[in-house]
């Protein structure tokens, strides 16, 4: 039987490094979304910096995630051509990191330069955690969990 506790069977898995990353970023853009939406109807700027921080973290979280994902890939699936849910799944990992960053960029340039917040900023954020949404989505389908029984 497998030790849960040995610490070779974290490292060495082939994809649960993945599976278990993966919801670092996920959880920071959310939050980091409510403080921002927070902050902008109370116009407190404590709530702004922790969003910032945390839009911050989802930004590096992506790294390992997008490494891991594809590391998943070429281990599970010794690099197969990518096709159905799978290169949805990967399709919508790329377009949510890219929003991810997106939204970060947004908030470092308003803050370097003290300008405001673009309006449409929050209407992207919504955008992107619905696209967020969706790439967990598929992935719990790829991960087993969203299977029938």
């Amino acid at each position: 039987m497998i030790n849960p506790f040995d610490p070779r069977t974290v490292v060495l898995a082939k994809h649960a490094q993945h599976v278990v990353l993966v919801h670092f970023p996920i959880a920071l853009f959310i939050s980091a979304v409510v403080f921002d939406l927070i902050s902008q109807w109370t116009d407190r700027s404590g709530l702004a910096d922790v969003a910032y921080y945390n839009f911050l973290g989802a930004t590096i979280t992506t790294l390992p995630v997008l490494a891991t994902g594809i590391l998943a890939w070429q281990f599970q699936l010794e690099g197969q051509k990518l096709k159905g849910i799978l290169l949805m799944h990967l399709v919508l990992a790329c377009v949510s990191t890219v929003m991810i960053w997106f939204v970060w960029w947004l908030h470092f340039r308003a803050r370097r330069r003290t300008l405001v917040l673009p309006r449409y900023r929050l209407a992207l954020e919504v955008l992107a955690v619905g696209v967020i949404a969706l790439t967990g989505h598929l992935g719990g389908f790829l991960s087993g969990v969203n299977m029938p029984g």
